[in-house]
């Protein structure tokens, strides 16, 4: 199972910060560091300094890094018209020697769109679906030749189609609860599902709804990778795990129960019953951005215990 860690800036972090996070990352050998895509804070933190821009971060990143997959869980679709996104997600790519991953949602969070003077818009599903049509069919779209796409939402015309990333295809990652329309756009347009903060249940739940909406389209549902956002709080021992709790403010048992907390052997058995119902990967809700001793911990006791 790979192991990747998952920041939510918006909380409160400087590009500083993640980049030392992101260093770390690579270090201690986990696969990936990918970021929200948030411009405002959620609950009863300050959020100081300020949010940061998801693709300005990743940029900045992937000139200070070497191997780590770079991403995010999810941009939001409202915040970036679709061919504008594929031109930052390609000039990203290049930037990293094609180690960018898109993962791309609808935008949910309407307080910060009216905080920032960002549309809301009431149909965002529709939007999204063009969107994932627009940006996967501008990268797909060979040197010389033109993509159109006349939309309800987004019409391009006669587009070059340029630049393109330096990877032969980034993999576009979809995730969510809905039991319908998120499949069949996973179906569709995803090289890895993802399934935020749920349980093992539900989890293996949509995980097989994914699959037969995968071969309903004509694809294995093999084809895709299928993984877990869970927020995660390991300790040596139970003070430790209770510290590192209260730091975030949350509580030990709410997070055994929802997430991944406790010793390391409490987590690695967590993480076999996730890997039992099918998940290959598991993105790791950093929630305190300057405790590199967890990061630590978990690439010893745990991530070790993995390979």
């Amino acid at each position: 199972m790979d192991l990747r860690i998952f920041t939510e800036p918006q909380q409160g972090a400087t590009y500083d910060t993640l980049l030392t996070v992101a260093k770390a990352t690579e270090d201690l050998g986990f696969d990936a560091f990918f970021r929200s895509d948030h411009y405002l804070r959620m609950g009863s933190v300050d959020g100081l300094p300020g949010p940061t821009d998801a693709w300005i971060t990743l940029a900045g990143l992937a000139r200070e890094t070497k191997r780590i997959r770079l991403g995010t869980l999810m941009t939001a679709g409202t915040f970036r018209l679709p061919g504008v996104l594929a031109i930052q997600v390609a000039q990203v790519d290049q930037m990293s020697g094609g180690r960018v991953e898109l993962g791309l949602g609808a935008g949910w969070f309407e307080e910060e769109h009216k905080a920032y003077g960002i549309p809301f818009p009431k149909e965002k599903f529709a939007r999204l679906e063009e969107q994932l049509a627009i940006v996967t069919g501008l990268w797909g779209t060979e040197v010389g030749k033109t993509f159109s796409h006349d939309g309800e939402y987004y019409q391009l015309t006669d587009s070059p189609a340029l630049p393109k990333p330096a990877q032969a295809k980034v993999p576009v990652l979809i995730g969510g609860h809905g039991a319908t329309r998120t499949p069949r756009l996973a179906a569709q347009y995803a090289d890895e599902f993802n399934m935020p903060f749920a349980s093992i249940e539900d989890s293996e739940r949509q995980f097989g709804r994914v699959r037969a909406a995968a071969e309903a389209a004509g694809r294995k549902g093999s084809d895709l990778v299928y993984s877990n956002a869970l927020v995660v709080c390991v300790g040596k021992d139970d003070s430790e795990v209770a510290r590192r709790a209260a730091a975030i403010g949350r509580e030990v048992d709410e997070l055994k129960a929802n997430g991944l907390a406790g010793s390391p052997a409490e987590v690695v058995e967590k993480l076999g019953q996730y890997a039992a119902i099918g998940s290959q990967r598991v993105y790791l809700q950093i929630l305190d951005l300057d405790d590199l001793d967890h990061l630590e911990l978990i690439s010893s006791q745990v991530m070790s215990q993995l390979s």
